[in-house]
C-alpha cells in the first residue's frame, strides 16, 4: 500500500517535470534565446541540468523496485523511492526558479527584477515543499508527545 502512494506520487510529479523539460529544450531553438547575455543562457541551462537531476530521482523508484527486488515490496525499496521524490523537489525549485529568471530577464531586462523574481520563486516552492512540512510534522509530533 505504501509503495502504491509512493508511485502514484510519482506519476502526479513526473508530467509536470515532463511538460517543463520539453519547454526548456525548445526555448534554445528560439531566436531570442540567442540574443540573451551569456550568462542568462547558462542560468538555463543551469535549469535545465536541475530537471534532469529531478527527472532522474523521480524515475528511480520504478528502476529501483524493477531492477532490485522485482515481484516483492521491501520497506528499504519504499524508503529508497520515498526519499528520491522528495530529494527530487530541490533540483526541481532551482531548475524552476533559474527559469523564473531566464523568462523575466528576457521579459523585461531588468536584472534586479528577475534575480528578485528568481529567488521569491525559490523560496516559495522551498518554503511550501519542505519548510512547511517540516514545521506541520514538527507540530504534530509535539501534539502527539503531550
Amino acid at each position: 500500500d505504501q509503495m502504491s502512494r509512493v508511485i502514484e506520487e510519482a506519476r502526479m510529479v513526473l508530467p509536470g517535470i515532463q511538460a517543463l523539460f520539453g519547454f526548456q529544450t525548445i526555448a534554445v531553438f528560439n531566436n531570442r534565446f540567442e540574443r540573451l547575455p551569456m550568462h542568462v543562457q547558462d542560468c538555463h541551462l543551469g535549469a535545465l541540468a536541475f530537471v534532469v537531476i529531478a527527472m532522474a530521482l523521480v524515475m528511480l523508484p520504478a528502476a529501483y523496485h524493477r531492477l532490485t527486488q522485482p515481484g516483492i515490496v521491501s520497506r528499504h525499496t519504499i524508503e529508497v523511492s520515498s526519499i528520491s521524490i522528495c530529494c527530487a523537489l530541490a533540483p526541481l525549485a532551482a531548475g524552476v526558479s533559474l527559469d523564473v529568471y531566464v523568462v523575466l530577464q528576457m521579459v523585461t531586462s531588468q536584472e534586479g527584477f528577475s534575480v528578485a523574481g528568481g529567488a521569491a520563486s525559490f523560496v516559495l516552492l522551498i518554503g511550501l515543499w519542505f519548510i512547511y512540512p517540516f514545521i506541520s510534522r514538527r507540530r504534530h509530533a509535539t501534539h502527539h508527545s503531550i
